[in-house]
């Protein structure tokens, strides 16, 4: 039974210096540190919705939280806390973004996007298609939509403030941010994705891709920061429901790729409002998700 929702939150406007506001991320400057705030803003093609999806942004939240923790054994990260009541500043707001907000430390972000795929699907599998590559990456012949990859490959691609992130090749990364840091975030990208994936399987979850970003702190150190291995940056699988040689049903938007595609959308804003049963499909499978994962329910 899925539980009740929590009260949406679509749009934060809080007393204090806003740093940024992303399709679902508001982002304020306390200093020496950020408090990220997850709203349920939902975004497809690249476009927000006017509809929210209720709880989306309690999800992102703890299960960075979650995976922060889980990982920080291979590399360290951002997250400092989502106890808001320690924080003087958000203290005030505590009770409203309880569960969907942290405070993180800053970092200087590294402007590529860190791709590790497990298997051959979405932009990787259009790719491959026309030139048997991915990003570059040469891959066996015959490769089915769905199939899995011989090993995880390193996909990355640039970090797009505005518009579609551009898949890029290796060597095309090195000349952005140099050949010694992209060696090393290779590894931890591929270290993180090895282990997130082998935690999924045991929870009946195949990781199919999913996205990373770095930063380096004041010592010029390489942490993880913004969310990780979230349903809007992961590819989800049920491994039970999994089939190899055809698109997948995965724990994300697809329900609202879905309802748009279906209705003609010419993916240009404004954006069409989502029906409910898009809503409440979506919303179950980002709750699932979470429980899965974490062992729990979303309190």
């Amino acid at each position: 039974m899925t539980p009740q929702a929590s009260q949406v939150l679509v749009e934060t406007s809080l007393p204090l210096p806003l740093f940024a506001r992303g399709k679902v991320r508001d982002i304020y400057d306390l200093g020496h540190t950020l408090l990220f705030v997850a709203t349920d803003r939902i975004s497809a093609f690249d476009c927000v919705l006017p509809t929210p999806i209720p709880d989306k942004g309690r999800v992102l939240t703890g299960l960075s939280a979650y995976w922060f923790a889980e990982t920080r054994s291979i590399v360290d990260n951002h997250f400092i806390t989502m106890d808001l009541e320690d924080v003087p500043q958000v203290r005030p707001f505590a009770g409203s973004l309880a569960g969907r907000a942290m405070v993180v430390r800053k970092a200087k972000r590294i402007d590529v996007e860190c791709v590790v795929r497990g298997y051959l699907a979405g932009s990787g599998w259009k790719e491959y298609r026309q030139s048997g590559t991915v990003c570059g990456i040469a891959l066996p012949a015959g490769l089915k939509e769905g199939d899995p990859l011989p090993a995880p490959i390193f996909t990355p691609a640039t970090k797009a403030d505005a518009g579609h992130d551009e898949n890029i090749s290796r060597s095309r990364m090195a000349e952005l941010i140099g050949a010694d840091l992209t060696r090393s975030l290779v590894e931890i990208s591929v270290a993180l994705y090895t282990y997130a994936a082998g935690h999924m399987r045991a929870r009946g979850l195949l990781l199919a891709d999913t996205k990373f970003e770095f930063g380096l702190d004041d010592a010029g150190k390489i942490i993880l920061i913004d969310e990780v291995l979230t349903p809007d940056s992961s590819r989800f699988w049920d491994a039970e429901e999994y089939r190899m040689r055809g698109p997948q049903i995965s724990f994300d938007k697809q329900f609202v790729r879905d309802y748009l595609e279906s209705i003609g959308w010419n993916k240009q804003p404004p954006a069409p409002p989502l029906p409910t049963d898009a809503v409440e499909a979506t919303r179950a499978r980002y709750l699932e998700a979470y429980r899965r994962i974490t062992g729990r329910e979303l309190s």
